[in-house]
């Protein structure tokens, strides 16, 4: 879920997700709550059951502590997905590792596809996502949709990339720099450069590719390792959510 539609947008967003729906054979509505939208849960509850989709995949602001409750108790099953992270960091507020001597790290036009596949896979291949918490959705299906995402994303938009002297690629960013603000969409370091501080270098050169004045990214709240990094880097938390999956009875 975006930054926009997670903070700024003010108001309740529902559409179809196509693509998902695709994947794993089921029709999914997406609906989000915005933290500056003041949705009151009647509304979200009157909207969950307009909904004819076989999954609604319902986000909203964790300070909403009461909604759980009054969700699983309506007609669908409810599935507690997971707990979204936010954080933020001004422009030039970083704490930037020394530059590494032989490593480039700069934003590259166009990476390969395969590449992507397989970078992706080496990264995330093992952390899941909200889908994972479905049994309804297949564990791969979820990566290979993650795989598609980031494959169109940088196809669009290029990639941040650390490479080592060998010209490997160590670590990988997809960005989506907006009016006021970058957000970091997905970043990673392959599994064996991991524990070496390569992660830094990477958010030095997202720094150095944006020209916005703001700096954002999210992560499951359980990936407690690369909060700890941003917060090394100076990252500040500023917002939660939770993810629900609410299941249509059969």
């Amino acid at each position: 879920m975006s930054w926009y539609e997670a903070l700024e947008s003010g108001e309740l967003s529902i559409r179809p997700s196509v693509d998902a729906a695709k994947r794993f054979g089921v029709s999914i509505d997406r609906m989000s709550v915005s933290a500056s939208a003041g949705t009151p849960l009647a509304e979200v509850l009157a909207a969950v059951e307009r909904s004819t989709a076989d999954v609604v995949v319902l986000r909203y602001p964790a300070r909403e502590a009461t909604w759980f409750a009054a969700l699983s108790q309506g007609p669908r099953d409810a599935l507690l997905a997971d707990t979204v992270v936010y954080w933020a960091l001004p422009a030039g507020k970083g704490r930037r590792p020394a530059p590494l001597a032989g490593f480039t790290a700069k934003l590259e036009p166009a990476v390969d596809d395969v590449l992507v596949d397989d970078v992706v896979a080496d990264i995330f291949g093992d952390s899941g996502n909200h889908y994972c918490a479905n049994p309804m959705f297949d564990r791969a299906v979820a990566l290979a949709g993650r795989q598609e995402w980031a494959r169109r994303r940088i196809r669009d938009a290029g990639a941040v990339v650390l490479r080592g002297p060998d010209r490997r690629v160590l670590a990988l960013a997809a960005i989506d720099e907006q009016r006021s603000w970058t957000e970091i969409q997905l970043a990673g370091v392959v599994p064996a450069e991991q524990g070496r501080g390569r992660y830094g270098h990477l958010l030095s050169a997202i720094e150095d590719a944006a020209t916005t004045r703001r700096f954002v990214v999210s992560t499951q709240a359980h990936q407690t390792g690369i909060q700890r990094i941003w917060a090394r880097y100076g990252f500040e938390p500023v917002h939660n959510l939770v993810t629900v999956h609410l299941v249509a009875a059969t």
